[in-house]
């Protein structure tokens, strides 16, 4: 059975409290236990992960990858701006990585535009709330694995 983590960063423990007119009122509990039973449907295990600390972010991705995880799901939130650590570390393990945000990341202040996590991985879902997850979560479990073999 692939194991994919789904890994979100700095604040987003915070959901449902933190600006709900941009991020929801869903909690990250919530969103876990949602996440879940998507998993259980698509036939893959997920183990969900969150910091506000970059380096225990950086250390469950080599975690992830050294247990062979099959992919990455990844909210880094304000580190999305800012990490040249987790960009390196994402290129460096090599693990599938869907970048996420709740919000339409394009759409708003000029420096929420520039991520420096989207160049090393497969995708990025933005805008889509919650939703985001769901398909990143789909993705992994019904292409990624087909994408890897083409290669």
């Amino acid at each position: 059975m692939k194991k994919i983590g789904i890994l979100n960063g700095v604040n987003l423990n915070r959901l449902g409290v933190r600006e709900p007119e941009i991020y929801g009122k869903t909690t990250l509990e919530d969103l876990e236990r949602n996440l879940e039973e998507t998993a259980k449907t698509l036939s893959v295990e997920i183990e969900c992960f969150q910091s506000n600390h970059e380096g225990a972010l950086v250390d469950k991705i080599c975690e992830w990858t050294d247990r062979g995880f099959s992919g990455l799901v990844f909210n880094p939130g304000a580190f999305t701006h800012t990490s040249v650590a987790l960009r390196d570390c994402i290129a460096g393990c090599a693990i599938p990585t869907i970048e996420v945000h709740i919000s339409n990341v394009h759409a708003r202040e000029e420096f929420r535009r520039m991520s420096l996590i989207a160049p090393v991985c497969a995708g990025q879902i933005v805008g889509l709330g919650l939703a985001g997850y769901d398909l990143a979560l789909f993705w992994h479990a019904n292409v990624n694995g087909a994408l890897l073999v083409a290669k």
